[in-house]
């Protein structure tokens, strides 16, 4: 079945999507992106200036039907950040209604928005050909490519309907950007392959999530947070069947007010750029606060130590997590491809004897069940001998009825190797007291050695607190 296979139903003409801007049929949006796509024809790779909304939405399904791989390029990216991207993907147009989006690049412009339709609907490419090149956030250097073929969507896709029980029936509602996984592969491409309507808010706010009538709602822990402090609002959404959060970790206390506002818990999941979405807590199943599920189907999973043995699924052994399967990268894009077809100028994925190293630390339980601890370069401490995950003193710290946020880091010691340090936001708080508090939770050498008030923390578009920040802080 294509990627787009709902889109394709020419004879399907009630409302599909709506946005600020209006409300489209797919028939409408099919035949406005057949317009767009016969501009794309012959074009190696192109990129979008994503910004929320229609024409975004227009656009990628317009490539996505001409067969041409796009790389949608974030609307607030800086100057430098927004060359790089251009540079490196090789794009020869952008997609934009802005006539200065690529000014710095000298790129061609097509717009978006346009008066003409088509009904010439191209072929559906090989499923193995790449339809994104999406850039990772580039905490360890300039950002990489990410190559994602067709087929791997499709599967994550058909693997989350599975999971979460998502048909045609659905109405997924959404404000999340439009050029990361959860906002684009899922929370656009999922309607349109599956036929599930789709409402994008423009910008994830509280009123803007109550004002929509959905039965799945899509956000990152910063919305679940913001609507969890705006109890009317969260009880406008009691109506759903599904609140999934991903992203970044749900912090528990969160967790539990939407539970109790909304009578449901919210479904956690986790997944990144290089392998879509691939463990999940299902929708007719068990939600646990601050784990992550179980492996969607097709997906394999494992720990392991720095020297690549394997480590027990035990619930409590930190290792390092490495996964595969078929929702995984083509690879990174060699850059610069200049003109060439995206497939020639892909580098493989790192693979450790057909296992994908995430990065990032977890457990498993013996039941199956994730606890994603974060990552390996930031969130798992080594201290006086001990390994501590980050994420289970920030969850403590959480518990306090002073702390709003938390985010706890290792930093360089003389003594321990390294020192459990945390950032608090809240109420003010004597640090002792709160060192004290984490110190009657959990083992004591699991206590923070100190603990600093910030106004807020650091975070990325996506919520994610952005811990190499922090390092200036202390």
């Amino acid at each position: 079945m294509p990627l787009l296979a709902a889109l394709l139903d020419p004879a399907d003409r009630a409302a599909f999507l709506t946005t600020p801007e209006g409300t489209w049929s797919r028939h409408e949006l099919l035949g406005w992106a057949a317009a767009i796509a016969a501009d794309l024809e012959g074009a190696p790779i192109v990129a979008v200036h994503a910004v929320p909304g229609a024409p975004t939405i227009a656009a990628v399904t317009a490539a996505l039907l001409a067969g041409v791989p796009i790389v949608p390029v974030p609307p607030d990216a800086g100057q430098l950040e927004r060359a790089h991207v251009l540079r490196d993907s090789g794009a020869v147009l952008m997609l934009s209604d802005d006539p200065s989006a690529a000014a710095d690049s000298g790129l061609p412009i097509v717009p978006i928005t346009r008066v003409q339709r088509s009904g010439t609907i191209p072929a559906e490419p090989a499923g193995t050909q790449p339809a994104l090149v999406l850039y990772t956030s580039g905490t360890t250097g300039a950002p990489k490519g990410v190559v994602v073929s067709r087929a791997a969507i499709v599967a994550d896709i058909d693997a989350l309907a599975t999971a979460w029980l998502w048909t045609p029936d659905d109405t997924l509602v959404h404000g999340l950007p439009l050029y990361h996984v959860h906002g684009l592969v899922l929370g656009v491409l999922g309607p349109l392959r599956l036929g599930a309507r789709l409402a994008h808010t423009g910008r994830p706010t509280p009123q803007a999530y109550a004002q929509q009538a959905g039965t799945m709602y899509f956000g990152v822990p910063t919305v679940w947070s913001r609507i969890a402090a705006r109890p009317a609002e969260a009880r406008r959404l009691a109506a759903a069947r599904l609140l999934v959060s991903g992203s970044a970790p749900l912090p528990a206390p969160v967790f539990h007010d939407l539970r109790e506002l909304t009578g449901q818990a919210p479904v956690e999941r986790y997944g990144m750029t290089e392998t879509l979405i691939t463990i999940s807590a299902r929708a007719d199943g068990e939600r646990r606060p601050g784990q992550v599920g179980l492996p969607l189907d097709g997906i394999s999973t494992r720990i392991v130590d720095e020297s690549g043995s394997l480590l027990p699924a035990d619930g409590t052994t930190i290792g390092h997590l490495q996964l595969k399967g078929p929702t995984l990268f083509d690879g990174y894009l060699r850059g610069g491809v200049a003109g060439r077809p995206v497939t020639e100028a892909v580098q493989p994925p790192p693979l450790v004897d057909g296992w994908y190293p995430t990065g990032d630390v977890a457990t498993i339980g013996p039941d199956g069940w994730h606890r994603l601890v974060g990552r390996a370069s930031t969130d798992l401490i080594k201290t006086g001998g001990y390994r501590v995950g980050a994420g289970e003193v920030e969850d403590v710290l959480l518990s306090h009825p002073a702390v709003r946020e938390a985010a706890v880091i290792g930093l360089p010691d003389d003594d321990l190797g390294e020192r459990i340090t945390a950032f608090v936001v809240g109420d003010p708080v004597p640090p002792d007291d709160l060192i004290a508090f984490v110190a009657e939770r959990l083992a004591a050498h699991k206590r923070p050695r100190a603990v600093h008030h910030l106004q807020e923390l650091p975070r990325n578009s996506m919520g994610k607190v952005q811990k190499n920040r922090l390092r200036d802080v202390h």
